[in-house]
């Protein structure tokens, strides 16, 4: 088509053009199977949403989540959509906040709708082709869908549920339940898009150092009581955590919006400002490095609060240990209380964190206890205790004080109840 009759067409039409023919999000698929089910599940990046569907559906909030159900089984399955999400769309409902709306986008202009007079007598145009691309949206998302119902012995379903957006790393408990049983499904996927940090180094997990339950408790007790810079010559926060897991069991065991963060780039910069200015959340916001033993967090997760200026942000080191054939990692957390100007940075500006270090510290603990995320947990010395009236400075010169326990934490990719380590 010429491009002058082509832009034509578009002053009378509504572009609507999804492609529900492209699957390459399947080739990131994760399959597992229990008792005769077998279940895989893809998540699409915000780009593979937008040219399946043909709506930008992350900026309404939304994530597709492919799953595929093979039942093997002797028994009747369900898919709980529930613990999918519990804040889910239906598909309908999905379409519905992603229709094409002209009368809102003149509404958004305001005062300047008037520029757009001489073009009203293309207004029914325009009305009837968003109702045509909006009917073949609304079927498209239920025939996408993956549908209520029962899955009979040596059936199949496959298709999508509308979840909340997440970024960087999805993790999912899903569950199929039939009469009897209630079958559960943990995954942890990655989701292309998000402009994580790499680390500086690889850990060789097969070379390892398995230790025994005394020789973790000596570990931990006489660990380095702290972060520093890059140089190792200025000691900044304390080391108070200690965590048993491989990476996919820290991001599956750290659901709830737990997000991974965002590298420091000039996107990332300008997202962090726009957030600081207007006193807003950024789930994947940058965090500074820290280092311990020249190396730089290999991990870091943050729960962001309704302010950036508010968040809990947790750092983790892989060890060269493992304990019950699982890594062993030392970890910081702090509590972001609020933003100051210091010197000390080249931005002029830092996170205050919550003097009181412990409270992040026993905040993870409860958290992962009542999530029942973790098999055995318990604290030991390490950090060395300073009081309020004494306290120490971490890099940036905010004070903290603690009773110098380190939390230790081995994590469980099941659900479990907790029992203490009683090491102090």
């Amino acid at each position: 088509m010429p491009q002058g009759l082509s832009r034509l067409m578009r002053c009378f039409t509504v572009g609507y053009e999804p492609h529900p023919e492209e699957t390459s999000f399947v080739d990131r698929s994760e399959e597992q199977t229990s008792d005769g089910l077998k279940v895989t599940v893809a998540v699409m990046s915000n780009r593979e949403s937008k040219r399946f569907f043909g709506v930008r559906l992350a900026h309404k909030g939304l994530q597709p989540v492919w799953i595929r159900c093979v039942n093997n089984s002797d028994a009747v399955y369900r898919l709980d959509f529930f613990s999918v999400d519990p804040t889910y769309y239906t598909p309908l409902e999905a379409a519905y906040v992603s229709h094409f709306s002209v009368g809102k986008r003149l509404v958004s202009f305001g005062l300047l709708s008037w520029l757009f007079v001489p073009l009203l007598p293309l207004l029914p145009f325009k009305l009837a082709a968003a109702r045509s691309a909006n009917r073949r949206m609304n079927a498209l998302f239920k025939q996408e869908s993956f549908h209520f119902g029962p899955i009979p012995p040596g059936g199949e379903r496959a298709g999508f549920v509308f979840t909340s957006l997440d970024e960087g790393t999805k993790t999912l408990d899903i569950e199929f339940v039939s009469q009897e049983h209630v079958r559960r499904f943990n995954f942890s996927l990655q989701v292309p898009g998000l402009a994580l940090r790499d680390t500086d180094r690889t850990v060789d997990c097969d070379k390892l150092r398995e230790v025994t339950e005394d020789e973790l408790k000596s570990w931990v007790r006489q660990f380095a009581r702290c972060t520093t810079n890059r140089a190792g010559t200025v000691e900044g926060d304390p080391l108070n955590l200690a965590v048993v897991g491989d990476r996919v069991t820290i991001r599956q065991c750290f659901g709830g919006r737990w997000d991974e963060v965002e590298a420091v780039t000039l996107s990332t910069c300008i997202k962090t400002g726009r957030a600081f200015l207007f006193d807003s959340e950024y789930r994947y916001s940058p965090v500074s490095s820290l280092f311990v033993k020249g190396h730089m967090q290999d991990l870091a997760l943050q729960k962001a609060r309704a302010s950036i200026n508010e968040r809990i942000h947790l750092r983790l080191w892989q060890t060269d240990l493992s304990f019950q054939h699982q890594p062993v990692w030392i970890g910081q957390i702090s509590r972001d209380i609020g933003v100051r100007f210091t010197p000390k940075t080249w931005n002029l500006t830092t996170h205050r964190i919550d003097p009181d270090i412990d409270e992040a510290r026993d905040y993870l603990v409860d958290y992962l206890v009542a999530t029942r995320r973790v098999s055995r947990f318990g604290y030991a010395d390490g950090v060395e205790a300073t009081s309020d009236e004494s306290p120490r400075h971490n890099l940036t010169g905010d004070p903290y004080f603690t009773d110098g326990h380190r939390a230790v934490l081995v994590l469980s990719r099941t659900g479990t109840d907790a029992a203490f380590l009683s090491w102090t």
